[in-house]
């Protein structure tokens, strides 16, 4: 009997493959990880590390502003937290988007860059994807839990925010604050791990953080925004439409601004000089990464969308480099 030719699996949509569409193409998970883990490092986007990055570095600066208002600077702790918030921020970026795909399974269906994901193709159940996200936050609260008081309260506090994210999309054009709200924690978290306490400085640059997160989270929606229209899911990029250019100013402006209020209020009143510009040298650098994010800016494309938005884990990584070597002065 004759055969059909075999179709090659790189013609295969992506539910026929297992990958997920909107994932680097050749990342570790599809290529190195055991089959039967992939569907659950699926749903923890381990094939998408930036947002692993996006959560992480807020605490980056959080550590390294509060040893830069330390005059005893970087205590080796520091080194402990650094590494905690590092695997913290990979298990609660993995149990959130978990809990995410488990709330929005039946919206991830209806959207064409989403319906690859685990749940909507069949990968995983949603009660064995419940299992991981516990999982997940179990093996994670055993790293918080090693910090101090304060540092373990404001983890605890970050629940809520993680549970109310995926459902503000239904009420609210701003889910982008919601998810900045809850993306940002760490530099709080990472400055009370440190120094057992809060101040106005960490709050300012926890609010700088959720206006770069209401940046670069509004150019990634506008992946979505024809599906998000069709389906009735809110978002900033619906908002804001032809007049997003003007919007992403303003947040880039507040970032800034936001950002150095926090680095001011942060170094004590006889700092060095050096190290004042140093912090404030990687302020302004992630300013103008923005703006070069901001001129290249193309809302009707969503591969350059995408690329911009995956371009913010450089932009997060300036103030965090210049805050740690302005601490070692």
């Amino acid at each position: 009997m004759h055969q059909p030719p075999q179709t090659p699996e790189a013609a295969l949509p992506p539910h026929a493959t297992g990958t997920v569409s909107d994932a680097p193409p050749g990342n570790w998970v599809d290529t190195l990880a055991p089959a039967a883990t992939r569907p659950f490092l699926r749903l923890s986007r381990a094939d998408r590390p930036i947002g692993t990055w996006l959560l992480l570095l807020p605490c980056f600066w959080g550590v390294a502003l509060a040893a830069n208002a330390d005059p005893a600077g970087f205590r080796p702790l520091d080194l402990w937290i650094v590494l905690g918030c590092a695997i913290g921020a990979f298990l609660m970026r993995g149990a959130g988007c978990t809990w995410n795909d488990i709330t929005d399974r039946e919206f991830d269906a209806a959207v064409a860059r989403t319906r690859s994901r685990p749940i909507p193709s069949g990968q995983v159940t949603a009660k064995q994807a419940a299992v991981w996200m516990v999982v997940q936050a179990l093996i994670a609260a055993l790293i918080l839990f090693s910090f101090n008081a304060m540092a373990i309260g404001l983890g605890i506090a970050s629940l809520a925010l993680v549970c109310l994210y995926p459902f503000a999309k239904r009420f609210t054009w701003w889910p982008q604050v919601f998810l900045g709200l809850a993306f940002n924690w760490g530099a709080l978290l990472a400055w009370a791990a440190h120094s057992g306490s809060l101040g106005w400085a960490p709050v300012w640059l926890y609010a700088a953080g959720i206006t770069w997160t209401l940046f670069y989270d509004t150019i990634y929606a506008h992946q979505d925004k024809d599906d998000d229209a069709l389906i009735g899911v809110k978002s900033t990029a619906r908002l804001f439409g032809s007049n997003t250019r003007p919007w992403l100013r303003g947040f880039l402006a507040a970032t800034v601004l936001l950002m150095t209020l926090a680095v001011v209020l942060a170094l004590p009143a006889d700092a060095p000089l050096v190290q004042l510009l140093l912090a404030l040298a990687g302020v302004w650098g992630i300013g103008w990464h923005m703006a070069w994010q901001l001129a290249r800016l193309d809302t009707e494309d969503p591969a350059r969308c995408l690329q911009l938005f995956r371009s913010n884990r450089d932009a997060g990584l300036i103030p965090a480099l210049f805050l740690a070597v302005a601490a070692l002065v």
